[in-house]
């Protein structure tokens, strides 16, 4: 058996349990490579004047990759942790340590899919192939009873088709004998300041009780099993399985061996990985239609609301106690539900009448939970311009 050597491009998938790339990898007796790249993209101020990453997520993507290297060193390897563009970086530590292929995720939001292309075209010059996998969906594409450009828009349709004609794969097995590349330099996480971000932010981050990483996912999976229906509205485990922390078929394979939720709760647990999976496939299918204000609307939408009128919302400052209550957390921990955040942003867009995307880029900037689709998706269907026509909302009163 040759012994190639694979260079495994971490991105949105920071685990070992259930990833396929690296059981392939392992499979095929190759040495792994694993690396990290801290992409300086991601922590640029936006066109809102807001930053891409807050540092509550900073810290929680902070302690999920300390968290991988410290899996890899445990396994008698380790990970290399850089900063830089994925695209200059990879290619230098492809030729350094003789690459045969690298490995990553494939994501779906314009902005990734770019910095993948630009990394597939810099190691297309050294003549490597740059391999995609499909990590982060409940269904894989192929496993779908249609193809993405005749998925469903209704989400109803598309729950429904899928659930009948769909298959979900069992979750893959990774081999914990790995050969590693030897006499690697791994380095290690940035401090949050290096990044970026002022005194008094980290200081904010780094009493957050909210812990990233594979390790702590997995602690949270099973309390979450443990408490049964105690008091369980959603599962919690969005931040989680929203930076591959832990993956969404560990998570429903996990719900489907067990006994102890009632079928009303089990249902809206469900529900977070249909629409998980239904906001992915819809950038899929749409793209950038997402990113536009008048969304699937017909026509643009009118908003009235002033820059004064956001800054009361995102301070907790309006004339609602409740939302108040929800931006304050927001800001101080970086994690609000799935409801509150309705609510919050319910209130943004019908009572205050600030446009829809400038919420989403707030929120973008705040939740350690962010994720292109899911968050984009959720705020047009807030704003009445969404992909699913039923599912525009209207004002929700708290």
């Amino acid at each position: 058996m040759d012994k190639k050597t694979i260079l495994l491009w971490f991105r949105n998938d920071l685990r070992i349990r259930d990833n396929e790339m690296i059981s392939l990898a392992t499979e095929k007796g190759s040495q792994i490579l694993p690396v990290y790249i801290y992409d300086p993209r991601l922590f640029m101020t936006t066109d809102h004047q807001l930053k891409k990453t807050g540092v509550m997520r900073a810290k929680f993507i902070n302690d999920s990759v300390s968290d991988l290297q410290q899996s890899f060193r445990l396994l008698g390897g380790d990970m290399i942790i850089e900063r830089g563009l994925p695209e200059e970086i990879l290619p230098i530590l492809a030729k350094k340590y003789g690459a045969d292929e690298v490995y990553h995720h494939r994501e779906v939001a314009q902005e990734e899919t770019h910095v993948s292309a630009l990394v597939e075209g810099a190691l297309w010059k050294l003549q490597l192939n740059l391999r995609h996998f499909i990590g982060h969906t409940l269904y894989h594409k192929e496993d779908l009873p249609f193809p993405i450009k005749d998925i469903p828009d209704d989400f109803n349709v598309f729950k429904r088709k899928t659930a009948k004609e769909g298959a979900i794969r069992p979750s893959i097995k990774v081999n914990t004998d790995m050969k590693f590349v030897e006499s690697i330099e791994g380095g290690q996480v940035p401090d949050l300041s290096d990044l970026g971000f002022e005194v008094h932010e980290v200081a904010q981050a780094l009493i957050s009780p909210i812990k990233g990483g594979e390790t702590e996912a997995i602690l949270q999976l099973n309390k979450l099993i443990e408490n049964g229906n105690s008091n369980v509205l959603e599962s919690g485990l969005s931040p989680w399985l929203t930076l591959g922390c832990l993956s969404v078929h560990t998570f429903y394979h996990t719900l489907m061996g067990q006994d102890s939720f009632s079928k009303v709760i089990f249902n809206k647990l469900m529900d977070e990985l249909w629409w998980h999976d239904y906001y992915r496939f819809m950038f899929k299918k749409h793209r950038n239609q997402f990113f536009k204000i008048e969304g699937f609307a017909s026509d643009k939408q009118s908003y009235t609301g002033t820059d004064r009128d956001f800054e009361k919302w995102r301070n907790g400052e309006t004339k609602s106690d409740e939302v108040n209550k929800i931006m304050n957390s927001l800001n101080q921990t970086g994690y609000i539900d799935q409801q509150m955040k309705l609510v919050a942003a319910s209130y943004l867009v019908h009572e205050l009448k600030v446009n829809w995307l400038l919420g989403a880029a707030y929120f973008e900037e705040k939740l350690i939970d962010y994720s292109p689709a899911s968050n984009y998706g959720n705020w047009a269907h807030v704003a009445g311009v969404g992909s699913s026509s039923k599912h525009n909302l209207k004002y929700i009163v708290s």
